[in-house]
């Protein structure tokens, strides 16, 4: 399939010119890189220099989205722990009451209690919220990383099926 030329592929993209290569329309680039002709997708590599700037605006944008993720955790948990401090600190205050019975001493503990297993529940929800999100940037770097894989990978191949370089 080593005939496709240029004029070919820009028509499988769906693009009149290079200038219209979308983020969409760089996967199906580089899944068609292989049915092009070496001279053709050299020359296209040559055309597209922006892949890494494409690529590193995709992480950009993934981390930027993440940091602001994380910041507006990071103030819910805030006012859930400043919440919940705040009751710790009321049921303390009834507590240090001299004229409690012994039941309603109890029930003040069992309510601290409760308060400060919620608390924990909230840390491991967090957790597993802050572990989620960093699944979601490492699969965008390692999906930013595999296309350059690709890409780079397509001109390497391209040059030595040229003979221009050897391969290792």
């Amino acid at each position: 399939m080593g005939d496709v030329n240029e004029s070919a592929v820009k028509r499988k993209l769906g693009i009149p010119n290079w200038r219209n290569l979308s983020k969409d329309k760089v996967l199906k680039f580089a899944a068609a890189m292989p049915e092009m002709a070496t001279e053709v997708r050299l020359k296209l590599i040559e055309q597209f220099p922006a892949f890494k700037d494409l690529g590193k605006a995709d992480i950009d944008a993934v981390t930027e989205a993440h940091k602001s993720t994380l910041a507006a955790n990071e103030n819910s948990q805030n006012h859930f722990y400043k919440a919940s401090q705040d009751q710790r600190d009321a049921l303390r205050d009834d507590l240090g009451r001299d004229d409690l019975s012994w039941a309603q001493r109890e029930a003040l503990h069992d309510r601290l209690d409760q308060n400060v297993q919620r608390v924990g529940e909230k840390d491991s929800e967090s957790k597993q919220f802050l572990g989620a999100g960093m699944k979601v940037v490492a699969a965008a770097g390692a999906a930013a990383l595999g296309l350059g894989v690709v890409f780079v990978g397509g001109k390497l191949v391209g040059a030595s099926e040229d003979g221009s370089e050897e391969s290792q």
